[in-house]
């Protein structure tokens, strides 16, 4: 099966590089190198669900499409920027971070744990391109950013209904079920976001400065999170609140979206440069 969209379905004489603020720029260049290095995942998918050859099909689906993601994110920010090698960059991002491809159990305890994590992944990247989407006034990645959240959300509901085929099986209590999806959440802050950042937007600079996991990492949540409002934040509490099981009632929402937008205030955040500046 096919992506359900290509490349060339994108309007790409339509492309505005004047719309494009450098922190915009920047943000792009690192989400291309991780959407792209989606067949690490696929492998390490097909060796903890090595029984089960439906979802090793979909897991290969969802690879693709993932990968389609980087080529049109990576394709968008080298025509904004000429200097940008999108491959010499996902080699590099490549050579430098690996998720453990040995591992031959999910690294969260079971496999819904597993097929839980993702769903907690696919409910921040549908969240996030969506922010971007609605963002931005360059009309290119305007257009490709919504139809990848539309991937994100399926994706979404791609890995909850395999999720719920093993709960069902050996049931999670509700607190595991919480761990893992905090836990998820929490694991931002590792180095997979953080070296993409370096690898696109500072490794190549003459006298740039060393891999600083820290600061790349701040530096990347401080701009892609700049993109969102509240409303975005919502989607993502109300999505990781029905992975969880716990119903997302109004109230629910409304508390959680609160919490998870002064948490980006408090960080500083929401005062960087938008597109249009």
């Amino acid at each position: 099966m096919l992506p359900r969209w290509k490349l060339d379905d994108i309007a790409w004489e339509r492309l505005d590089p004047r719309a494009v603020s450098a922190p915009l720029l920047a943000a792009v260049k690192t989400a291309a190198l991780v959407e792209a290095n989606s067949a690490d995942y696929v492998t390490y998918l097909h060796k903890v669900f090595a029984e089960d050859p439906v979802f090793m099909a979909a897991a290969t689906h969802w690879g693709l499409e993932e990968a389609q993601h980087g080529a049109a994110l990576g394709r968008w920010a080298e025509t904004v920027d000429p200097q940008f090698d999108f491959a010499a960059s996902l080699k590099r991002f490549r050579d430098g971070y690996q998720i453990p491809l040995d591992a031959s159990r999910s690294v969260r305890g079971s496999a819904a744990g597993e097929l839980l994590a993702r769903c907690v992944v696919e409910s921040g990247t549908c969240s996030y391109y969506s922010a971007v989407r609605d963002h931005t006034s360059e009309p290119v990645l305007k257009q490709i950013c919504h139809r990848i959240a539309q991937d994100e959300a399926r994706h979404y509901q791609l890995f909850r209904t395999h999720y719920q085929h093993y709960a069902e099986q050996s049931p999670m209590s509700f607190w595991t079920r919480l761990k893992i999806a905090l836990g998820r959440v929490g694991e931002t802050g590792d180095d997979e976001l953080a070296f993409a950042y370096y690898s696109a937007n500072l490794a190549t600079l003459r006298d740039g400065p060393a891999y600083d996991r820290r600061v790349c990492g701040r530096t990347y949540r401080r701009i892609a999170a700049s993109m969102y409002e509240l409303a975005h934040v919502r989607t993502v509490v109300h999505m990781i609140a029905n992975a969880v099981g716990v119903h997302p009632g109004r109230w629910l929402i409304r508390s959680g979206a609160r919490a998870g937008w002064w948490w980006l205030r408090g960080i500083g955040i929401l005062h960087l440069p938008h597109a249009a500046d």
